[in-house]
């Protein structure tokens, strides 16, 4: 039976105790740190990475601890990160002077307390219950097949490991059928938090430093555009009593809360660390269905056309959704963290894009992350005049992989309908649906580097690239055609009438039709025509 109350001493304090494993920039060797030790080496950019975390934990963990920071130096009017642990452990105490034993800073405290990411009971513990005993269990992913991240697996876990599922949980964590709400920063409870921005190539830190300087740059507009207080607004959620059946207010929060959305106790008993959960049917912070996500998160895109936060497809961050974000004007509005102005010149900058795809029913269609290279001339070509120039160029390359991918798929229907039309037949259509899927994903794993190489080009040459990159792209979706051969038809004659049907509609819909979908593929092709016909004719005279 759960206990009424837990009772234990508060214990795994962060604030003093190495309890974050980081490997630095200059060797790549492993040291273990307090949480103040990890904020003084981020500020001298000496952290490459955190080796136990979870890929898909990648972004809570980074948003955290630059929300952290910003609140920190906020509330201490500091404009700069101080280079000493022993500052920004003064400055973490001073966020919550009424625990002089540092409690909220604990993984383990006495239930009616704060601790890390877990608010005090509001009364007894009757319902909750003993059902973690992994960090991995406690973490939000979910998936309907336990495909996508094992779960529970984690028997020997290290604090820390229990420190970063919290950070994921509570955090990134959406509705779980009616019996847990999610965060306020997701656009419903079947959605997720997407983590966008804009960072120099480089290492944990230096994109730490980055975004915190944004986030203090923009705390007054962010402020103002999304009505939080101007002071003294709530930041530490979880240092206020929950009893399951009140919320938080949207309009008393800071601009940079860190939030919670489960109600949970860590418990530690001299050999294992174990989770109480309770039931959380009403969510932390007030609900808003016409919020619908749009917070000021420093790293959420708003889609300006549906007033709401930038959905993750189940396919990922593809090449269309990245254009849109990147070159469309008037789509999104971008957060904090998202600019490519402000930048020193030359520099290499990526767009990171990280986050879980929801699947409906409390479940996940799996964890996704992009990086999409912008180089110094094609950011300068963002920034100015050009930028409708861009739009126009990506726009012109998805409609070109749309219109190839069609041409494919109904020559790749001609061939497995053994050359003839079939267009009811479902598993012809589904074998060229599925063999198809190919070559749009080998598009979408090319598509910037492609449409940088035109875009940087001068205005005169980039006509000739575009065509080299549609015969190219022809040329590629003709071998995915050809290597399908092999599952189409098997008796000769059939063999050979499939694909030379399924070759001739392929071929046909690159060289013309009532409205040619490539018309610079029409000319290409006529003009060598010409030129064949004009040295056949030269040779005859001869």
């Amino acid at each position: 039976m759960p206990p009424a109350g837990i009772a234990f001493e508060a214990s795994y304090n962060l604030l003093h105790e190495p309890l974050i494993g980081w490997r630095d920039v200059a060797l790549g060797d492993q040291h273990q740190g307090s949480l103040p030790e990890v904020l003084a080496a981020l500020a001298a950019d000496q952290v490459r990475d955190f080796p136990r975390l979870r890929v898909h934990q990648r972004h809570p963990w980074h948003a955290f601890l630059v929300q952290l920071a910003a609140i920190a130096l906020h509330r201490a009017g500091q404009s700069e990160p101080w280079h000493s642990a022993d500052d920004w452990c003064a400055a973490l105490r001073a966020l919550t002077p009424d625990h002089p034993d540092d409690a909220p800073w604990c993984l383990v405290a006495p239930s009616d307390r704060p601790a890390l990411l877990q608010a005090p009971v509001d009364g007894v513990m009757d319902d909750w219950e003993i059902s973690v005993h992994t960090p991995d269990r406690l973490d939000m992913i979910g998936t309907s097949k336990n495909h996508d991240l094992k779960r529970a697996r984690m028997r020997i876990a290290k604090p820390e490991d229990w420190l970063f599922a919290l950070v994921s949980l509570q955090t990134q964590a959406g509705s779980n059928s009616g019996s847990y709400k999610g965060i306020s920063r997701m656009n419903s409870g079947a959605g997720s938090r997407p983590g966008v921005g804009v960072a120099q190539k480089g290492n944990f830190g230096k994109r730490w430093f980055t975004d915190l300087n944004f986030l203090q740059e923009s705390r007054k507009l962010i402020t103002k555009d999304f009505g939080f207080l101007e002071a003294n607004g709530i930041d530490l959620v979880w240092m206020k009593p929950w009893n399951g059946v009140s919320s938080i207010p949207f309009e008393v929060l800071d601009p940079y809360y860190i939030e919670i959305c489960r109600r949970i106790r860590i418990t530690f008993d001299g050999l294992r660390f174990s989770a109480y959960t309770a039931k959380t049917p009403i969510s932390r912070i007030e609900e808003n269905a016409l919020r619908k996500g749009v917070t000021g998160d420093p790293w959420t895109p708003i889609n300006k056309e549906e007033s709401k936060i930038m959905a993750i497809p189940r396919s990922g961050f593809g090449y269309e959704l990245i254009s849109k974000f990147l070159f469309f004007d008037g789509l999104y509005k971008y957060g904090a963290t998202q600019s490519v102005a402000n930048w020193p010149d030359g520099v290499i900058l990526e767009l990171i894009c990280q986050g879980i795809a929801p699947d409906g029913n409390s479940k996940t269609s799996g964890y996704h992350e992009r990086r999409v290279p912008i180089s110094p001339k094609l950011r300068l070509r963002m920034m100015g005049a050009q930028r409708p120039l861009l739009a126009k160029l990506a726009k012109n390359r998805i409609q070109a992989i749309a219109d190839m991918r069609k041409l494919l798929w109904n020559s790749l229907a001609l061939l497995f309908a053994n050359g003839e039309n079939k267009r009811g037949d479902d598993a012809v259509n589904d074998r060229a649906s599925r063999f198809a899927q190919p070559f749009e994903q080998q598009e979408d794993a090319r598509f910037f580097d492609d449409l940088t190489l035109q875009a940087e080009a001068e205005d005169g040459q980039q006509d000739a690239i575009y065509l080299q990159w549609l015969l190219g792209l022809a040329d590629r979706a003709e071998a995915v055609l050809r290597q399908a051969f092999d599952a189409g038809p098997r008796s000769g004659m059939q063999r050979y009438k499939a694909q030379s049907a399924a070759l001739s509609r392929f071929h046909a819909g690159l060289r013309g039709g009532k409205k040619p979908p490539f018309p610079e593929l029409v000319v290409h092709y006529a003009a060598l025509r010409t030129k064949r016909a004009s040295v056949s004719e030269g040779e005859t005279h001869v």
